[in-house]
Formats: structure tokens, C-alpha cells, sequence
């Protein structure tokens, strides 16, 4: 719970610093054993880019996550705020990571899953949802791709 509190202070800190600004919030997971080196590579990328971004770290579940800042009325911005969810999100899943460790895929991820899963397992994880919720009424057009068939 306190993680969580922390978090959510440490994005109004940043709002401070960019009161106008929308925040990308987003998070990566990799094995303990690959943390450091997906630290240092997203670091250096997030410190290279003009926007605002941090890094708020509970890092001992190879989870961290990141705040990137930036003026929802610059496509420019918004395009460099998802490069940069991008590349960490490549980079973790070259680490045998996963796209997400607590935000979950919801539409923002969901176009990693089949590189992060392979196109089976989402066929899979379909034909469970469809058993399940064959009305299609739970959660509809969110962690499954459109174009997964059974």
C-alpha cells in the first residue's frame, strides 16, 4: 500500500514541474537478473530525450515504472512519449521481460502481446475468454488483439 501511496505522490511532484502536461505512465518487468542493464538503457534514453520523465522504482520484483511528461497539444511530444514506452518495452522483452509488470496490457500494450507471447498463446488465452464470457460482455476489445482468431 505504501508503494502505491508513494507512486502516486511522486506523480504530482511531477505535475509540479509541468503543470500543463499529461503523463504517459508506464511500466516494464524483466527477470532480477537483467534489471540493472534495462535501468541503465531506459535511463540514458528517457535522460536523452527533451521531454520531462522519472523513474519510480520498487525494484525488487524487476518491475519499475516510468512518468513521462509531456504537452498534449504537441504531436511531436506525444510521438517522442511513445517512443520512449517503446523502447523500454523492446528492450524488456529482448531481457525476457514482459510489457508490463502491474499497469496490465489493457489497449495501451495489447499491440506487444504477440511478439512478448506468440500468436498460440493468444489463441489460447481467446478460446479461455470466449468459454468464460461468450457474450463478449467482460472487458470487451482489451487484452486480446482484434486480429487473434480462434
Amino acid at each position: 500500500m505504501l508503494t502505491v501511496q508513494i507512486r502516486k505522490e511522486a506523480l504530482w511532484a511531477c505535475f509540479a514541474m509541468e503543470p500543463n502536461f499529461e503523463a504517459m505512465i508506464t511500466d516494464v518487468c524483466v527477470p532480477l537478473s537483467h534489471l540493472g542493464d534495462l535501468i541503465s538503457r531506459s535511463k540514458k534514453e528517457l535522460d536523452a530525450s527533451p521531454l520531462v520523465c522519472t523513474v519510480v522504482a520498487h525494484a525488487g520484483d524487476g518491475n519499475f515504472h516510468t512518468v513521462i511528461l509531456f504537452d498534449p497539444k504537441s504531436d511531436k511530444q506525444q510521438k517522442e512519449a511513445e517512443r520512449l514506452n517503446q523502447f523500454m518495452v523492446h528492450t524488456a522483452l529482448s531481457m525476457e521481460g514482459t510489457c508490463t509488470g502491474e499497469h496490465g496490457v489493457g489497449t495501451g500494450k495489447m499491440k506487444y502481446l504477440e511478439q512478448e507471447l506468440g500468436i498460440e498463446a493468444l489463441q489460447t488465452m481467446k478460446r479461455i475468454k470466449a468459454a468464460l464470457d461468450p457474450n463478449n460482455i467482460m472487458n470487451p476489445g482489451k487484452l486480446i488483439p482484434p486480429h487473434v482468431c480462434l
